[in-house]
């Protein structure tokens, strides 16, 4: 993080300032909400926040990253707290925390990668639908007691309640969605939740809606912060807290690390996948003692970092410090109406669902598609300790699959022989304007990280890159992405890129995934010596332009 530091500047602070106090404003009803859907109190969102979010940014390895309470963890928060109260939960973000600095430190962070993208989408989608279920009783106003943690039992317990909905409720929270909605039509860098969250208190406080607020519940936020504590912490309960401690550092350590490719994707920056996690592992450590719940890396408020003008860490600190000094006014939250809150959380479920996935999911051969939806479903309607603990194993035997599909026994032909003569190389004449990359070998989840390591520094290739892939013997969904978003990054620097020489699977899944499309039926060429008559004509319209 230090490293940043060398060479800063007032106009580079100033970058940051905007920036942080911008991410800082967002940030500010997301931590409420997300401290309240986690069954604790909505000061316990925003303590986390401004601890979680300065540890993470003075010792993570992302420039840019915001750290926070965020929905990938808050579903596994609500059970803790149901089954073994506050002091379970404090325990087991501790543990938690020293799983995260365990990966970073020894360099195990690095194995997130061996989570396939059917996988990871699952999650994703799973989480988002709880998290919008788990908001349903304070968007409609519903009058029920003791919410069930279990997805199926919670819905049929709202089912049968329904009836007590309170249309005043569910006025302001779908007024308070219409908002979030609709803003960022009007004015792009006008965050949604804030002009929601401030629309929306107005209209319950000057017009006296008998709607449950912060205040009704939670009795308010107190003002100062809080002081160190240490928590009442129970060793009985650490060998039944195991499987949830462990499921919180994978869903934190996926959040964060994927929060930070986006991240990078959008700045041109390499993050440190380890000492992300170890920075992750020190803020997971430290917010108990503060009243915390766990930390990740936030997508969104990372996102919005960038896009309002962040260059360091020094943006992801003083959105800590933003937060820290509005909870000088923190007495005022008490009149937040929770149906906003609600729908602040609506809409991240829907941000944070990569339901746009599901689409390209759908196109995959079926074990992709059986292993996104045992995933999706075990999320949802078993238990996320137990989703995880299925979809490593699915990513194991999946793993296994696609290794045994690239083994190969044929005999060698003259017509083999003939057909390779396109595909070499010795024989061919490389013009400056092109790059070729190879892939040799499967490119599946795992290994996608050397395509980006290869292109991490794309002013230094020419206009035209030709991607060989005579030598890759099989193509997963992790792959696809990977080939994507190098697609995208190249057309975003105004270069080009041209595939050749691919095998049987990869063929056909590029097909299958509609990939072909996406860079153009021109752009996928049957071997180099076509490949290279491609980029000649590619070359050739560039001078005339």
């Amino acid at each position: 993080m230090f490293a940043h530091f060398r060479n800063y500047s007032a106009r580079t602070f100033t970058g940051d300032a905007i920036a942080g106090i911008t991410v800082g404003l967002v940030a500010l009803p997301l931590a409420l909400a997300f401290g309240s859907a986690s069954g604790v109190t909505p000061q316990a969102g925003l303590y986390t926040a401004i601890v979680g979010g300065l540890i993470a940014a003075l010792f993570g390895g992302s420039s840019v990253q915001v750290s926070g309470p965020t929905g990938a963890c808050v579903v596994v928060v609500a059970g803790i707290i149901a089954k073994h109260g506050v002091s379970g939960l404090l325990l087991v973000t501790v543990m938690a925390g020293v799983i995260l600095l365990v990966l970073g430190l020894t360099g195990l962070g690095t194995a997130v990668r061996y989570i396939p993208r059917p996988i990871v989408i699952g999650f994703t989608n799973g989480i988002a639908v709880l998290i919008a279920s788990i908001q349903i009783k304070e968007f409609f106003g519903l009058r029920v007691e003791h919410v069930p943690s279990s997805f199926l039992p919670r819905m049929r317990l709202f089912l049968s309640n329904f009836a007590t909905a309170n249309l005043t409720t569910i006025a302001l929270g779908a007024g308070s969605l219409l908002v979030i909605l609709v803003t960022p039509l009007i004015a792009k860098k006008l965050p949604g939740s804030v002009v929601a969250l401030v629309i929306g208190t107005a209209c319950a406080s000057i017009f006296g809606l008998r709607v449950e607020t912060i205040g009704s519940k939670f009795g308010g936020i107190p003002s100062g912060f809080p002081p160190m504590m240490i928590p009442d912490f129970r060793p009985e309960l650490i060998l039944s807290l195991v499987s949830p401690a462990f499921t919180i550092a994978i869903l934190a350590a996926l959040a964060s690390l994927l929060s930070a490719v986006v991240a990078d994707t959008m700045t041109g920056h390499r993050h440190n996948s380890n000492s992300e996690l170890v920075g992750q592992g020190l803020a997971n450590l430290v917010v108990p003692f503060f009243g915390g719940i766990p930390v990740s890396g936030a997508i969104a408020r990372t996102t919005t970092n960038i896009r309002a003008g962040a260059l360091t860490p020094m943006s992801a600190i003083l959105h800590a410090i933003t937060l820290l000094v509005l909870l000088a006014a923190a007495p005022l939250a008490k009149f937040i109406p929770l149906t906003v809150l609600a729908a602040v959380l609506f809409a991240v479920a829907y941000n944070m669902g990569e339901w746009r996935e599901i689409g390209g999911i759908l196109r995959l051969t079926w074990s992709d598609k059986t292993v996104w939806l045992i995933t999706f479903l075990l999320t949802v309607i078993a238990d996320l300790s137990v989703a995880v603990e299925v979809g490593l194993i699915l990513a194991a035997l999946l793993y296994i699959y696609r290794i045994a599909q690239t083994t190969t026994v044929s005999a060698v032909t003259p017509q083999y022989i003939e057909e390779g003569r396109n595909h070499i190389l010795q024989d061919k004449d490389l013009p400056p304007y092109v790059r070729i990359l190879r892939i040799h070998g499967p490119f599946l989840f795992g290994t996608t990280d050397k395509l980006l390591d290869a292109t991490s520094d794309l002013s230094t290739f020419p206009p035209i890159i030709v991607l060989r892939l005579r030598n890759m013997t099989a193509i997963d969904a992790t792959g696809l992405h990977a080939l994507k978003l190098l697609a995208d990054r190249l057309r975003k620097s105004g270069r080009s890129l041209i595939l050749c020489g691919a095998r049987e699977q990869p063929k056909a899944f590029l097909q299958r995934a509609e990939f072909i499309e996406h860079i153009g039926t021109d752009n996928i060429q049957a071997d180099v010596r076509t490949a290279l008559d491609r980029a000649k004509q590619l070359h050739e319209q560039l001078v005339k332009a």
